[in-house]
């Protein structure tokens, strides 16, 4: 890869974190790395027993356009591209403030569309990613084949990617891995596919923003991660849509910690959609290649 017989390329990346979700951040504005080769180091670097362990990895290229700062471009663990991440976003936005891009916010270019992010300059401060309205939204979908363990039906959502929203009574017992595997490949649902979220709305308790607790089975890394950041996204704009039917605000709690959503304005045309959450750099490294 970019390198001569008997000599190795040292790979300088850095391993970072939002909530559990885990990425290989690559500046690819100095290694020029193809598509297929971002894939392929996705797939030698992201298993967790053999490589660098990592739900993804995300390279930071250069924008085309000049009123944008830079490009993301993300890989899932098997090497299939992702139109969009959104916990991967906000490590990419902090990744590029420590790289020296001083804009505030930073804007940029996904494969799902354009973006901006706040980052504040104090290294553990929460970044805030600012999305594009969702699209597509679906209620009540029914799966292509009953679910024996599984709900009647589901919602779906675009929120960057494809989601798909299952509201349950209780989410730490509910067989996620299962249930979640079958949604993930219905091509009725979904040509693409989707991840698959599992969402309980938390009682109240006098507090004003909706508590939600979810577990994300994602394509891509075929298994449930820590956290997700559209998927976040999805189940609270899902579950605003199912309940109060106007912009609010969600606590998001999962496996990894909590990230919050907000939206603000009507439903059908918000004026912002947020994601605001950690996005920590865990440690630099070097590999050869």
């Amino acid at each position: 890869m970019r390198s001569e017989p008997n000599r190795h390329l040292v790979l300088e990346f850095t391993k970072m974190t939002s909530a559990g979700n885990d990425f290989i951040v690559l500046d690819n504005r100095f290694y020029h790395f193809s598509v297929n080769e971002l894939s392929d180091l996705a797939v030698r670097l992201c298993p967790r027993s053999v490589g660098v362990g990592a739900d993804g990895l995300l390279a930071l290229e250069e924008a085309l356009d000049t009123f944008l700062d830079f490009r993301m471009v993300y890989f899932n663990a098997d090497g299939s591209r992702g139109s969009m991440c959104g916990n991967g976003a906000r490590c990419l936005g902090r990744f590029a403030r420590l790289s020296g891009m001083e804009g505030d916010p930073l804007r940029f270019v996904a494969d799902a569309g354009l973006y901006s992010v706040n980052v504040p300059s104090e290294s553990g401060a929460n970044v805030i990613l600012h999305l594009p309205p969702y699209e597509n939204y679906k209620p009540a979908c029914s799966p292509a084949e009953p679910l024996e363990l599984g709900p009647e039906t589901v919602d779906y959502i675009w929120t960057g990617t494809d989601h798909i929203v299952v509201f349950v009574e209780d989410v730490a017992l509910y067989p996620v891995t299962a249930v979640g595997l079958t949604l993930r490949h219905d091509l009725d649902i979904s040509r693409n596919g989707a991840n698959v979220n599992f969402v309980q709305v938390l009682e109240p308790e006098g507090r004003e923003t909706v508590g939600l607790r979810v577990r994300t089975f994602e394509r891509g890394v075929e298994s449930e991660t820590m956290a997700c950041g559209t998927g976040a996204v999805a189940s609270a704009v899902v579950a605003f849509l199912k309940t109060t039917g106007q912009g609010s605000s969600a606590d998001v709690e999962m496996k990894g910690g909590t990230l919050h959503v907000s939206i603000s304005g009507e439903l059908d045309h918000p004026s912002d959609l947020t994601l605001e959450g950690p996005a920590d750099v865990v440690y630099r490294g070097t590999i050869k290649l």
